[in-house]
């Protein structure tokens, strides 16, 4: 299939966007790089340019353009002259070139002359991933995901002080044994520990020391001093509280970050002789 270059061309422009949509100036004023901009020139000629895009800054306004080559060899002089004509009836234009190869001696030497800015734009190289004296940057990242589910409760059992009842309410003690509610809506209130916590809650104080009777199965007692069942609107003095439960197997998951998935291309600028790195959710500018 024959390369038109219009594919390079949308490349170059989403990180020429993304770069500028970096800048907090960029933001407010909202530029957007168009492609296939059509100017007319002060010669009254139409001049198309693959790139462009414009904003005003103190009244002024600054136009940008950038004409791209999907070239697999480097670009030679006689593509500067081509741009430095198109341009020449367009004072108020800022040039740039945008290649993914790189430059001959001659063309680089006549765009600096004409002031025209030297891009090498492209995918990421194995290179890029080294520092300057050849160390590796850190690629991908494992992670390993642990996560110990909740202790599941089996069984609960209080021991309520009926002596308490008798002396302090008048609540018949026959019936407070079926008394039923939801595990969220019965609170176990430890006055001398100054804590509440409901039977869905109850799992917070279990202990290293609880007794096992199955293979994960396990016995919780706790014994206190004063403390109450606390349920629409009853209060029981509570002795102990017993509940069995089960200790779940932890639930592992691995992660995968790879950075290089991340970087969507490299942005060079031949006459600063700089790289900025455009990845999918940031712009590192200065890339090593």
């Amino acid at each position: 299939m024959k390369n038109t270059g219009k594919e390079y061309e949308v490349f170059v422009q989403k990180l020429q966007q993304a770069l500028l949509d970096s800048e907090e100036y960029s933001k407010q004023k909202n530029i957007v790089v168009e492609r296939n901009k059509k100017l007319i020139d002060n010669s009254g000629i139409e001049r198309e340019f693959d790139l462009y895009w414009e904003y005003e800054l103190g009244g002024i306004l600054y136009k940008t353009i950038i004409e791209c080559k999907d070239y697999n060899s480097k670009v030679s002089v006689d593509k500067i002259d081509s741009i430095i004509g198109k341009i020449r009836d367009l004072p108020d234009i800022k040039p740039i070139f945008a290649t993914k190869i790189g430059y001959q001696n001659g063309a680089e030497k006549k765009a600096k002359q004409n002031k025209i800015d030297l891009l090498i734009v492209r995918e990421q190289q194995e290179d890029d991933w080294k520092d300057k004296d050849g160390n590796s940057f850190i690629k991908k990242v494992h992670v390993k995901l642990v996560s110990l589910p909740a202790p599941e409760i089996i069984d609960i059992q209080t021991y309520i002080d009926e002596n308490w009842i008798k002396e302090n309410t008048n609540l018949d003690i026959e019936n407070l044994k079926t008394f039923t509610g939801m595990n969220n809506e019965i609170f176990i209130c430890d006055e001398n520990k100054n804590e509440t916590y409901s039977f869905l809650e109850v799992s917070k104080i279990i202990s290293d020391n609880d007794k096992k009777i199955d293979k994960n199965t396990y016995i919780h007692i706790e014994e206190y001093e004063n403390a109450f069942i606390c349920y629409d609107n009853i209060k029981l003095k509570l002795r102990a509280l017993k509940f069995d439960y089960i200790l779940l197997e932890p639930v592992q998951n691995q992660i995968e970050v790879d950075y290089s998935k991340e970087l969507i291309g490299v942005i060079e600028y031949v006459n600063h002789n700089k790289r900025t790195a455009v990845f999918k959710h940031k712009v590192v500018k200065d890339w090593k």
